[in-house]
């Protein structure tokens, strides 16, 4: 897809998105995304060989193949949201092979999801996608609902079954948090141990984080406090919702923050709030990753290239889509994560 294409697709927002320049923390301060990634930002890590090969195995794979940048078909939503919920729209991705089938066509880097799915057809698709194992989930059959995140199973079954990296969730700000850091640090640890890459969702979770009408679950300072310990806990990636608002330690009145936070480091602009997110996972140093959220139908695909221009633009390290892909026919789903890579492999959409 041509620049001219995506500024099409972005129609009144191209001008706002492709020629902001971020006067907040400067681009010369990042760890940007590069062909040499690992030289240049994980040699110097405590991570064994094994990791590296691992991170580089993801980062070489499907068309942003050693590029830097990631596009991650995700699919736990089966566990997470319920799988009626997640494949009624289409029940082809009720079975595993299909899920796979569209991570590959869609020319993505890895396929995250279940131990159940990725376990199904592990011996058929490992070697030809790297996998990541997601070990921990919510589930939505308890009654009352409850928010929590439990482990589905170990580190070792998610290595036995070759995959290249762990992934968890951990819902930062909820009763059960302090219970999820010491089990996901323990299962990040291990896992490098054993040379697999780790993903962290670093997702808030509290209701008390809602005020006034405003969510503040995607707040800029909350959400990028949120990446600083994911990156504590040694999560080689982060991923985070792209940040909608800002102030919410300021609004909500709790914890502790600093002003210029909000004078000096941020803007009302969508890229510089992204930027903020990355400087928190040490600037960079940990790739972030942004999430395309729910399907919306049509509009799907604009905000697809949205979000990766924001996330490209603000240093992120790439984006993790899955129900905009999974949710509508395979042709199309391809044609959306292929748009979405079109905006990373596209040179003239460069860093604010």
């Amino acid at each position: 897809m041509s620049t001219n294409k995506i500024i099409e697709i972005l129609g009144d927002q191209s001008d706002f998105l492709l020629n902001h320049t971020c006067k907040t923390i400067d681009k010369s301060l990042l760890h940007i995304p590069s062909p040499n990634t690992i030289d240049e930002i994980w040699m110097s890590s405590d991570r064994n060989t094994r990791t590296l090969n691992s991170l580089q195995t993801i980062l070489g794979h499907g068309r942003l193949a050693n590029t830097g940048y990631v596009s991650i078909l995700p699919v736990d939503q089966g566990v997470e949201h319920t799988a009626g919920a997640s494949f009624a729209p289409n029940p082809l991705y009720f079975d595993p092979g299909n899920i796979i089938k569209l991570a590959i066509e869609g020319g993505c880097n890895a396929v995250a999801s279940t131990f159940g799915v990725l376990g199904a057809v592990a011996r058929k698709y490992a070697h030809r996608i790297p996998f990541i194992v997601k070990i921990n989930h919510n589930e939505l059959l308890t009654y009352p609902t409850q928010y929590d995140q439990t482990l589905y199973g170990t580190v070792e079954e998610a290595w036995n079954m070759g995959a290249a990296a762990v992934g968890a969730t951990i819902y930062f700000g909820s009763p059960e948090s302090r219970r999820q850091i010491l089990e996901v640090s323990e299962a990040f640890a291990h896992a490098h141990e054993l040379g697999m890459a780790t993903i962290l969702w670093c997702y808030l979770r509290n209701g008390s984080f809602k005020k006034n009408g405003v969510d503040y679950h995607s707040a800029a300072d909350l959400t990028g406090q949120a990446n600083h310990l994911g990156a504590t806990i040694q999560a080689d990636i982060v991923k985070q919702k792209l940040p909608t608002v800002n102030g919410g330690f300021t609004e909500l009145k709790f914890g502790k923050t600093n002003e210029k936070v909000y004078t000096e480091l941020t803007s009302s602009h969508p890229i510089d709030l992204c930027r903020y997110q990355v400087a928190n996972s040490y600037m960079g140093r940990i790739g972030l990753i942004n999430s395309g959220g729910e399907s919306k139908g049509a509009s799907d695909l604009k905000e697809a290239v949205i979000t990766a221009v924001i996330n490209k633009r603000a240093g992120g390290m790439g984006l993790i889509s899955g129900r905009k892909a999974f949710q509508k026919p395979m042709n199309q789903g391809v044609e959306l994560l292929h748009a979405i890579q079109d905006v990373y492999l596209d040179k003239n959409i460069t860093i604010a």
